[in-house]
C-alpha cells in the first residue's frame, strides 16, 4: 500500500501495554518499520495467556494447545522480515484430535477420502454430506476471510465489497448448528464440525453461522504443534522484535494511561516510573483494562458487565512419571448431555457435573516439554464464567477429582492419578485474579452479532487519539491466528495514521 514514508519514523514512540501474541505481532512489525517501539509486561516471561507454565520439571503452554491457519503466523512473521520457520520447528499433526461420544470415537484428518472413510465407519451415511460440506465452505471461506483481515473502526467500513459480498454469510440469525443441520444427520457427529465454536468460548447453538468456517480452517489445512509448546511462538516472536531494536521491559506492570485531553502521553508503571510514548498499545485483557487503566476514560465496571462474556475453563496441568504412549496428542471426550453442558455454562450459574474435557498429551509428539520417560498432561473444561460468584477455591479440589476419573473411566490413562508428581490448577478465580482477566472469561467477550466487526471494541480506540487495541477482545476476536490479525490490523492503522508506508505481505490468497 502506498502510503507516504514519515521522515522522522525513529523519533515515533509507541508504547505497547502487554507482552502477549497481540502485543508482539504489533511490535516486532512496528520495530520492523523503523519506531522506537517498547513492550511492557507485568509477568516475568512473554506471552500472556499463550506463555510457558512451569510445574517443576515439566513445560505447558497456559492456553493455546495448538496452532490452526498457520498461514496467518506466516504472514505476520513475514511483515516483520522474518520466516516463522527459521525460529520454530512445527509438526503437522495428522490425525488431529480424537473425539470421543461414549464408546463412539472419531479420528480426524485434513486427507478427506480417509476423513470420509472413518465419518461412514463411525456414521454410517454422513460421508457424503461431510464432502459437501468442505465443497461448500471452500466458497464460504474465500468470501468471508477478507473481512476478519480489516479494520471496523468507521461505520463505512461496512460498505467495502468484500463485506457486502460476505452479506448473506454474516447477516443471518442461524448459528452453527443451524448451518451443521444441512449436512449431517447424526447430532454426535455434528458436534465433531461444532466444537470448534469453543475457540471463541460460545454455545454452537448461539454462534453465529459464518464461525461454521472455523471447523472448515480445521479439516481443510490441519492444525500444528511447536516443539517446545505453543509458547515458543511467543517467545520467537519477543526474539525478533528485540532483533529489530525493541525494548522488551518484564516484570513492568502498568498502573494507568496518562493524558492530555484525549490523547496519551504514556503510561505511569505500578511503581510510578513515567514512560513517555506519541501511541499506545493496549494488549491487556480489554475488560479489565478498559475498566481499570484508561486513568479519567474508564468504562464504568457497571456497563462493561452488561456485555456478553464467553465461558471460563477449569485447567488442570499434570506432571507424570510416565507416558501413555497409546493415547492421541490432542483427545476430546463429549459429555452425554452436550447441549445440557453448553447450556449450563451458557447460563453462567451452574457447574456442569457432566462436563466435556479437552485433554493434550503432547509427549507422544514433543519429548522437550517433560523429563525422559516421563510426560505432562493438559487438562481443560469448559465451564462457567465468574459472574455470579461460585466459589471454586471451595469446590476445586472436588471437581478435579470428578474431571480425573472421568478420564480415567474414558480414556486408556485407567491410573491416570496413581501417576502425577507435579500439578497445578487454575480456576476462573485464578484466571480472574491472578491472571487478570475480566470475569474470568477466558475467551474474552463473546462472539455475537452485536459484539462483532463494527460492534466490537475497535482496533483504534473510540474517543481517543493515540490508543489501540490488540487481543482477542477486539477485531477480529480470539484464538491465536485471530490475534495475530489484531496486531498487524492495529500496526498499520498506527502507520496510516503516521504517514508511514508499508508494503502487506498475502500469502493467504494462495490458501484460499
Amino acid at each position: 500500500m502506498g502510503y507516504r514514508k514519515g521522515e522522522q519514523m525513529a523519533d515515533k514512540r509507541v508504547l505497547i501495554v502487554g507482552a502477549g501474541p497481540g502485543g508482539l505481532t504489533a511490535g516486532m512489525i512496528l520495530a520492523r518499520r523503523g519506531l522506537d517501539v517498547t513492550i511492557v509486561e507485568k509477568q516475568d516471561r512473554v506471552g500472556g495467556r499463550n506463555a510457558e507454565l512451569r510445574a517443576g520439571e515439566f513445560s505447558f503452554d497456559t492456553g493455546p494447545t495448538f496452532l490452526h491457519q498457520k498461514f496467518t503466523l506466516d504472514e505476520v512473521f513475514a511483515e516483520a522480515g522474518r520466516k516463522a520457520d527459521d525460529y520454530l520447528d512445527f509438526v503437522k499433526l495428522d490425525p488431529m484430535t480424537r473425539l470421543t461420544w461414549g464408546d463412539v470415537s472419531l479420528e480426524t484428518t485434513t486427507d478427506i477420502d480417509r476423513m470420509a472413510s472413518n465419518i461412514e465407519a463411525a456414521f454410517p451415511g454422513d460421508s457424503e454430506g461431510y464432502r459437501r460440506f468442505m465443497d461448500d465452505h471452500t466458497a464460504k471461506l474465500r468470501t468471508i476471510f477478507p473481512c476478519l483481515q480489516r479494520p471496523y473502526h468507521r461505520i463505512g467500513s461496512y460498505l467495502h465489497v468484500n463485506l457486502l459480498k460476505a452479506l448473506p454469510y454474516v447477516a443471518t440469525l442461524n448459528s452453527v448448528c443451524d448451518v451443521l443441520d444441512d449436512y449431517f444427520q447424526d447430532d454426535r457427529l455434528k458436534l465433531a464440525f461444532t466444537f470448534q465454536s469453543k475457540y471463541l468460548g460460545m454455545s454452537p447453538w448461539k454462534c453465529p453461522a459464518l464461525f461454521s468456517i472455523l471447523s472448515y480452517l480445521e479439516y481443510r489445512y490441519g492444525i500444528y504443534h511447536t516443539q517446545g509448546g505453543l509458547c515458543r511462538i511467543s517467545e520467537a516472536m519477543a526474539t525478533v522484535f528485540q532483533e529489530h531494536g525493541g525494548t522488551l521491559r518484564l516484570n513492568a506492570p502498568v498502573k494507568e494511561l496518562r493524558f492530555a485531553g484525549g490523547k496519551t502521553t504514556g503510561v505511569e508503571l505500578a511503581d510510578g516510573e513515567v514512560i513517555e510514548a506519541d501511541d499506545v498499545i493496549l494488549n491487556a485483557d480489554y475488560a479489565q483494562a478498559a475498566t481499570k487503566m484508561l486513568n479519567g476514560h474508564s468504562v464504568p465496571r457497571e456497563k462493561m458487565e452488561k456485555k456478553k462474556f464467553s465461558c471460563s475453563t477449569f485447567m488442570l496441568y499434570l506432571g507424570l512419571d510416565t507416558i501413555y504412549r497409546d493415547e492421541p496428542h490432542h483427545h476430546i471426550l463429549f459429555a452425554d448431555d452436550y447441549h445440557l453442558n453448553v447450556k449450563q455454562i451458557q447460563g453462567e450459574k451452574d457447574v456442569s457435573k457432566d462436563m466435556s474435557i479437552y485433554i493434550r498429551n503432547s509427549s507422544v509428539t514433543d519429548p522437550t516439554v517433560a523429563p525422559e520417560g516421563k510426560s505432562g498432561i493438559y487438562v481443560l473444561v469448559p465451564t462457567i464464567n465468574c459472574r455470579h460468584g461460585h466459589s471454586w477455591e471451595e469446590t476445586k479440589q472436588a471437581y478435579r477429582d470428578e474431571v480425573l476419573a472421568r478420564i480415567e473411566a474414558r480414556t486408556g490413562m485407567k491410573d491416570l492419578r496413581s501417576h502425577v508428581v507435579e500439578e497445578r490448577i487454575i480456576t476462573p478465580e485464578g484466571w480472574r485474579d491472578d491472571l487478570d482477566v475480566f470475569m474470568g472469561a477466558t475467551f474474552n467477550l463473546a462472539h455475537t452479532l452485536d459484539q462483532m466487526l463494527y460492534l466490537r471494541p475497535h482496533n483504534r480506540m473510540d474517543g481517543l487519539e493515540n490508543v489501540y487495541l490488540v487481543g482477542g477482545g477486539t477485531h477480529p476476536g480470539s484464538g491465536l491466528p485471530t490475534i495475530y490479525e489484531s496486531g498487524r490490523i492495529s500496526a498499520n492503522l498506527l502507520c496510516e495514521e503516521r504517514g508511514i508506508g508499508y508494503e502487506r505481505v498475502d500469502l493467504a490468497s494462495e490458501f484460499l
